[in-house]
């Protein structure tokens, strides 16, 4: 089956409007970011990324908040990049049954075959491909064949994909972040809303089994009353963005240039504001960050690149660790941190406290009262068999990377597609958890002032909804 928007709005007249709403509520003339024809592959100016703003364009379509996908037999997916992160994810969507990927697209040839070859190897048919430079992927997105648009492409690409698939009536998932900029944010909440299409961020590590089994631990009252949580992405890249193979180009370290805040916010956000219900009951509201001095990027290339590498050319700005305190409309506050240029064993800190106890990872420990009372972290595998989430009960081994998570995230979106379900996230989660991005960046560079966080869902907060934290279908 394939859906059509219910007004059908042409591609030029939501644009217009679009860039309309955004201006209004922005301060700016129209969208303030490359065309949709604009290649993929273009830095984002930091330097012109408005930020400052709390107004509510005025909304030009219904919520999408609880709005359910139309269900279908098949899901019919079509891919855009093909790098370490496609390469990594094609294998659950050719794993599920009722899942066929039809189409695949990269500007790289080579990566674009091997992702056909690989669908094929799967016992698919062969999908169309796309390899004729960085705006293929509107060719793609064009298709009638297609339901949702699966993006794994550069960051700086990330809006235009998704807009793309939208205004070609096509529901998309896009990789982390969402989009670099404000007024991107309120761009794809506007074309969600007018298209009557789903643009999620695919959050994995919503999916992990400890932040599903702590997300139903909260819901259930284990820790009381909610006051704080933190998540991070604190994770050593520097041997990665200065390989010449392991990135398609130099645009992960270029990031570094450009913006001094919190690069990568969504992986540790995105699970603590699912514990929060942020979106269904709460919201974040604002945002303050502090940042380091930008030194180790510059160091580790002093010691390992030689005389003459196109990266001497650059000067880094990015903090080498930023740390960022959100208020919530209850009262309760979330830190994030940000740091892949220093010496530092992989963490996401994940923690959750409340008025009865907290729980903090990497390592995995709890204390909760009235289960403890010794002062002594104990063993968070004792409320597995209670409180583990009915997906990791169904696939207690899943397959992939990442423990799992992302064999999981891919499945729940593929169930909810077929059986017709709401997504457990949706676009205002996707603005929220990378709203983090320039806002940070605003907030350090106005010595920690703290920058307000829109209100995306425009009032739907205050109701409470379904989430991460699903029921099993029947």
């Amino acid at each position: 089956m394939n859906e059509q928007p219910p007004h059908d709005p042409s591609r030029r007249g939501v644009l217009r409007t679009t860039a309309a709403a955004a201006g209004a509520g922005l301060g700016i003339n129209a969208l303030g970011v490359p065309s949709a024809g604009a290649a993929a592959g273009a830095a984002a100016p930091a330097a012109a990324s408005p930020v400052v703003t709390a107004a509510a364009p005025r909304r030009l379509g219904a919520t999408m908040a609880g709005v359910p996908f139309t269900g279908r037999s098949t899901v019919r997916v079509g891919i855009v990049g093909y790098g370490n992160r496609g390469a990594g994810m094609i294998g659950h969507f050719l794993s599920l049954p009722g899942v066929r990927v039809n189409a695949v697209c990269d500007p790289v040839r080579d990566k674009v075959e091997r992702a056909a070859a690989a669908v094929v190897a799967a016992g698919q048919p062969a999908p169309a491909v796309y390899a004729n430079g960085e705006n293929d992927y509107e060719n793609l997105c064009a298709r009638t064949d297609l339901d949702l648009v699966y993006v794994a492409t550069p960051w700086e690409s990330h809006f235009q994909i998704a807009r793309a698939a939208m205004l070609n009536g096509k529901h998309v998932g896009v990789e982390c972040p969402v989009a670099m900029r404000l007024d991107e944010l309120w761009a794809l909440v506007d074309l969600s809303e007018q298209t009557r299409r789903h643009c999620m961020q695919l959050e994995n590590c919503c999916y992990g089994r400890n932040e599903m089994r702590v997300l139903r631990m909260a819901h259930a009252g284990k820790f009381g009353r909610l006051l704080h949580g933190a998540g991070a992405y604190n994770h050593d890249l520097r041997g990665l963005m200065f390989s010449p193979t392991y990135y398609e180009g130099p645009w992960r370290r270029r990031w570094h240039t450009q913006l001094k805040g919190d690069l990568y916010p969504n992986h540790g956000f995105g699970p603590v504001a699912t514990y929060m219900d942020v979106n269904r009951g709460d919201r974040a509201v604002s945002i303050s960050s502090f940042g380091t001095p930008a030194l180790s990027l510059a160091e580790y290339r002093e010691e390992h690149m030689p005389p003459g590498d196109p990266s001497w050319k650059e000067t880094y700005i990015g903090s080498d660790r930023t740390i960022s305190l959100i208020q919530t409309a209850q009262g309760r506050v979330i830190r994030l941190e940000h740091d892949v240029s220093t010496p530092h064993p992989y963490s996401r800190i994940n923690s959750l406290g409340g008025t009865r106890g907290v729980f903090e990872d990497y390592p995995a420990r709890i204390y909760l009262e009235p289960d403890h009372k010794d002062d002594q972290w104990a063993d968070f595998a004792a409320y597995a068999g209670e409180f583990d989430h009915w997906l990791w009960k169904d696939h207690g081994n899943p397959p992939g990377a990442h423990g799992g998570m992302d064999y999981i995230m891919v499945f729940r979106l593929m169930q909810c597609m077929r059986l017709g379900l709401p997504p457990d996230f949706d676009v205002y989660d996707a603005a929220t958890w990378t709203a983090p991005v320039p806002l940070s960046h605003a907030s350090i560079k106005a010595q920690g002032a703290p920058q307000e966080i829109p209100d995306f869902t425009r009032g739907e907060w205050r109701k409470a909804r379904s989430g991460v934290d699903s029921v099993k279908p029947a």
